[in-house]
């Protein structure tokens, strides 16, 4: 076993782009619309000048509650838009939870499973948990893979087949599946379900399609204990993602490792974020931790 910690950010973006970023607040383009969202990890000084700022389309206002709040908006905005990202169209739009169904950091991942799936000369199967708008499925669709896709929300899931319309994937073997990760993943294993894939990007609380409560720090060790029985003695990857929580990348780390245990492995672990393009400095947004086949 090998491993590292890193920082990994994608420098391929055309359609997104951090502005600047700092005192709490992030400036962000989606396509031709500007946003400014609350960020808790940039700690420093803008570098901009205050009405860059003021002329965003869009500003999200943080309540008390921890993730409540609301937008408001100076200039008028479409319901909806598309946006792309290589072979990836899909469509964006400002939600009541800040954001616009689209992690842009979440890229580096796409691009890494994509090259891995690529790569294999046998059929992969990929299991996408907490799958939101699907662009993670997608990019494993688009690179031969056989997806199922769990997400709890219906609206989410709904959202995600638009994009794989919108994509031109409607032929891809996708399986779109509400549910509630942990029931499905204990299934799967009844089903002696395999697979060579594992996509994990779990939100910090939530709630299941039938009330069932998601809180990643008690329920995280739980569902990766049950990931690690559908995981095939060929599997290739596996990738997870936390946003939100007091966890270093080392841990996460760890309980990667965990899960792939007995496997020959290759665990790579840190931060994800985005680079601005206002000066290049690097902003945090989520710790990683992905697992890739040693096939040496």
């Amino acid at each position: 076993m090998s491993s590292e910690i890193t920082f990994l950010a994608s420098d391929n973006w055309l359609d997104y782009e951090l502005l600047d970023s700092g005192e709490g607040q992030k400036l962000e383009r989606f396509g031709k619309y500007i946003f400014v969202r609350p960020e808790v990890e940039a700690l420093w000084k803008k570098k901009l000048p205050k009405k860059d700022w003021d002329e965003a389309h869009g500003f999200f206002q943080k309540t008390r509650e921890e993730s409540g709040g609301f937008w408001k908006f100076n200039k008028s905005i479409p319901d909806r838009w598309e946006l792309n990202y290589g072979k990836l169209y899909f469509w964006v739009m400002p939600t009541p939870g800040r954001h616009l169904g689209v992690f842009p950091e979440g890229a580096v991942h796409w691009d890494w499973m994509a090259d891995l799936i690529a790569s294999e000369s046998k059929p992969v199967k990929v299991l996408n948990l907490f799958g939101y708008t699907g662009l993670a499925t997608l990019a494993a669709a688009g690179a031969g893979a056989m997806v199922t896709h769990v997400d709890a929300s219906k609206k989410s899931v709904a959202w995600a087949k638009e994009n794989q319309e919108l994509s031109g994937m409607q032929e891809k073997p996708i399986r779109w599946i509400v549910d509630d990760a942990l029931k499905f993943v204990q299934r799967e294993y009844r089903r002696g379900s395999k697979y060579q894939g594992l996509i994990i990007d779990p939100p910090k609380f939530g709630r299941g399609p039938k009330g069932e409560v998601w809180e990643v720090y008690k329920s995280l060790p739980v569902l990766l204990d049950a990931c690690k029985l559908i995981m095939d003695k060929d599997a290739l990857f596996s990738v997870l993602t936390v946003y939100a929580v007091k966890a270093s990348s080392f841990h996460i780390k760890i309980i990667m490792e965990e899960m792939s245990g007995g496997l020959k492995e290759t665990v790579q672990s840190g931060e994800l974020g985005i680079r601005e393009s206002s000066g290049g400095r690097l902003l945090s947004t989520a710790v990683f931790a992905r697992w890739q086949s040693d096939k040496k």
